[in-house]
């Protein structure tokens, strides 16, 4: 390679990347057949994969409760959330592949531990409430993070986010509605309210991440346009969001620092134990074993489905292209 021809590839490469720049600039998307640095498809690899694992391993804990529902109309609303979680997934790893990875390479790197899912996943469920309090709190955040990637510069994600928040901001009505009867119910039925919602609260507020400083990515996403807000912002907003959303359902949030402050037109309030964020993305949750597990089990147990389905569009094809051979 000559001097010369080492040079021309720079430029096409700069001009390349000049273009991209151009279109993040404009707010235009980039779609899965555009130029883009591989630092970029890296990223967006990463964070889609992450949100499709949670959607997937995030059918577990409420699963845990399609059995026990209270009544067969609770059933068959639980049964169908946790399904939209299923095509939640199934959205985002078709995302994921637009950029030359495929599902099959996500699902091993989720359960040998090479990718994370949403840190929120990894707590049990332990009574009926926590269905509500999922739907409420943890819906609740999630479409905080979500809606903004509704306009995130790449194509494909952003088209998918559109149907997933829609369908989540059914299900946090859904949630609340949940809590919301039991509130109205028995002493022990508020109880069991009440002491979900202090379970759960911290662990909403890790939904967003690492506190700006301490986030390793948010900045260069956001040059990028893949992000829209930072970690803190979005948790900003949802505890401004969720504080009257409390005081209607006559519960109280777990946390002795939240006031509102006048000056900032804001909530105040404490911080999550980071460190404990940090064991349970390390993989030392209460459930982070078990979750993996039971993903591993259901993928093992699945691989006779996946080779017959290979097996059959194989014979189909082979029999397609024989009939065209004797036309």
């Amino acid at each position: 390679m000559t001097a010369s021809t080492t040079l021309e590839g720079d430029g096409a490469e700069a001009a390349l990347l000049e273009g991209f720049e151009s279109t993040i600039a404009h707010n235009d998307r980039i779609e899965p057949r555009d130029w883009m640095p591989e630092g970029y498809r890296k990223t967006l690899v990463r964070q889609i994969a992450q949100h499709a694992h949670s959607e997937i391993i995030g059918m577990q804990p409420e699963g845990n409760w399609i059995t026990r529902a209270p009544s067969l109309r609770r059933k068959a609303i639980l049964l169908a959330k946790v399904q939209d979680e299923a095509g939640h997934g199934l959205y985002l790893y078709s995302a994921c592949e637009t950029l030359g990875t495929s599902r099959g390479e996500l699902t091993e790197k989720l359960i040998s531990g090479a990718q994370k899912y949403s840190s929120i996943f990894n707590y049990p469920t332990l009574s009926y409430a926590d269905v509500g309090t999922i739907g409420w709190l943890v819906d609740g955040a999630a479409i905080c993070n979500q809606v903004p990637l509704c306009r995130t510069s790449f194509g494909p994600y952003g088209r998918a986010m559109i149907r997933i928040c829609k369908e989540e901001s059914f299900h946090q009505r859904q949630g609340y509605e949940l809590l919301m009867t039991m509130m109205r119910g028995t002493d022990e039925q508020r109880a069991m309210v009440q002491e979900s919602v202090d379970r759960f609260w911290w662990p909403a507020l890790m939904m967003f991440g690492p506190p700006d400083a301490e986030s390793p990515n948010t900045a260069q996403s956001m040059a990028w346009g893949i992000k829209r807000n930072t970690n803190d912002d979005l948790r900003q907003r949802f505890v401004d969001m969720s504080v009257p959303q409390a005081e209607a359902l006559g519960v109280t949030l777990p946390d002795p620092e939240l006031k509102w402050n006048e000056e900032r037109q804001a909530h105040d309030f404490g911080q999550p134990d980071w460190d404990e964020f940090m064991a349970v993305v390390r993989g030392n949750g209460p459930c982070n074993a078990q979750r993996i597990a039971h993903r591993r089990a259901a993928h093992e147990d699945g691989a006779w489905v996946r080779e017959a389905a290979l097996a059959f569009a194989a014979r189909s094809h082979d029999t397609t292209t024989s009939q065209e051979a004797t036309r």
